[in-house]
């Protein structure tokens, strides 16, 4: 047996979670139901209508980690310590666990499979606050504000290149929060710097001014706002009078190919939560001063705060919440489906040759713990007794196994809250990826 180094602290030690213990699941768990209750009365007029998913979602997340939902039990091959590891819930936005894991993994897949190794830069388009509130009501919108973005990015990428057959392209991701959970619907895209040529070649921008390509955004979204008569010819003369538009276009330093890590950071900041839990601090009702639950929120500067209303608080939350089917990043131009399939097409034979993929089942299971080490710096398949390789030795899924197995551990509780709507069973839910990326699907995602 492998004596554990004395160089392994209690911080190196890779410990599952305890969801149950955060100020946000205690806000969650207290609250959600109420504010299902009430949200027609309260909250429907500032933030459109309550969607049924938003529940599922809220369940779902409730559930995440909890091992009466089924567990993995992962054993050390050396000194046979075992502990048990619950399945997640894969939750956009909601779940701060599953949406980091989303995260760092979009990061790697992106840079790997989509961006070229050329030059990028980052570009962000933001609205004013007079027309959010359509994208609010209606978030088939969000869609339409990243084609907008789009259009004004071709247009001025493809305006330098005098070359025929140039293409831009972009990755851009819908934002819809803004540092207190405001509605704040914006884009992030990373923009190639240029235009790619048809004989593989690729041709640099020179610097875009941003303040030019704001009149181009503004007429752009305006458009599509009239197109889907959401304002009237009014309206914009009333806004083209503006001194200021409020409409905003940043274009972010070059960030060239060999900086891998900054191009990584950029694609996971482009699908960051839309909140910190760290940031948040939960009062609840009996530590109140005023007999109210309250949440202390701060702002990414670290000394703006605000404190809400806790049933406030969450309402603002959930209405970030993507659809069940809601895409949030798109590719365009180069980088966008057909393009990539045109190419794979135009370098292929006309009978496709069936490649056998080498990546074993336990290279597959092993992703989870490459993404845990990576978010927390530590190895969550390295035994803290012995520091002996740890194995996913099986997968328990049958009800009455996993009661038979927490009631002898001593584990076993009663659930405090109903099932999810719809539930018949809680895997299939495992397998079902409803996100919009490009990934492929996992079949169980663990803690």
């Amino acid at each position: 047996m492998r004596q554990p180094s004395p160089d392994l602290t209690a911080r190196d030690v890779y410990r599952p979670r305890n969801p149950r213990a955060s100020d946000y699941y205690k806000c969650v768990a207290s609250h959600f139901e109420e504010l299902e209750q009430v949200w027609d009365d309260q909250y429907a007029p500032r933030f459109g209508f309550w969607r049924p998913h938003v529940m599922d979602v809220i369940q779902r997340y409730l559930d995440c980690g909890d091992l009466h939902c089924g567990f993995a039990r992962v054993k050390c091959a050396d000194c046979g310590h075992e502990y048990l590891l619950g399945f997640s819930c894969k939750k956009r936005q909601f779940c701060p666990s599953c949406h980091q894991k989303r995260v760092v993994e979009y990061g790697e897949w992106l840079l790997g499979n989509v961006l070229k190794d050329v030059p990028h830069r980052q570009w962000v388009f933001s609205i004013p606050k007079r027309l959010r509130i359509y994208f609010l009501y209606d978030r088939k919108l969000l869609s339409k504000l990243s084609r907008c973005g789009w259009n004004v990015i071709r247009a001025c990428l493809a305006f330098i290149s005098s070359e025929d057959g140039a293409k831009p392209g972009a990755t851009i991701a819908v934002h819809t929060y803004g540092d207190f959970l405001n509605f704040n619907p914006h884009t992030h895209a990373i923009v190639p710097d240029g235009c790619f040529l048809d004989g593989g070649d690729f041709l640099m921008a020179p610097w875009p001014t941003p303040k030019d390509l704001e009149e181009a955004f503004q007429h752009e979204v305006l458009s599509m706002l009239k197109k889907e008569g959401k304002i009237t010819d009014a309206v914009i003369e009333n806004m083209m009078s503006w001194h200021h538009s409020g409409f905003h276009v940043h274009i972010g330093e070059r960030i060239w190919p060999d900086d891998e890590q900054g191009l990584e950071n950029l694609a996971r900041y482009i699908v960051h939560a839309c909140f910190s839990q760290q940031r948040m601090v939960y009062i609840p009702v009996d530590e109140s001063a005023d007999g109210a639950a309250k949440v202390i929120y701060t702002a990414k500067d670290g000394r703006t705060r605000k404190t809400f209303d806790a049933l406030d608080w969450l309402a603002h939350l959930v209405t970030h919440v993507p659809g069940r089917y809601e895409q949030t990043v798109r590719y365009y131009g180069y980088y966008s489906n057909k393009s990539k399939g045109l190419r794979k097409k135009a370098q292929a034979d006309d009978i496709p040759v069936i490649v056998k993929n080498e990546t074993s089942s336990k290279e597959w299971r092993q992703n989870w713990a490459r993404l845990i080490q990576k978010i927390y710096k530590v190895n969550p398949l390295i035994c803290p007794k012995c520091q002996g390789e740890m194995k996913i030795i099986a997968f328990i899924e049958d009800e009455q196994v996993i009661k038979k197995i927490l009631k002898h551990l001593g584990l076993w509780e009663t659930h405090n809250h109903d099932p999810p709507l719809g539930n018949l069973t809680h895997i299939p839910e495992l397998t079902d990826d409803d996100d919009d990326s490009q990934l492929p699907a996992v079949d169980y995602w663990l803690q």
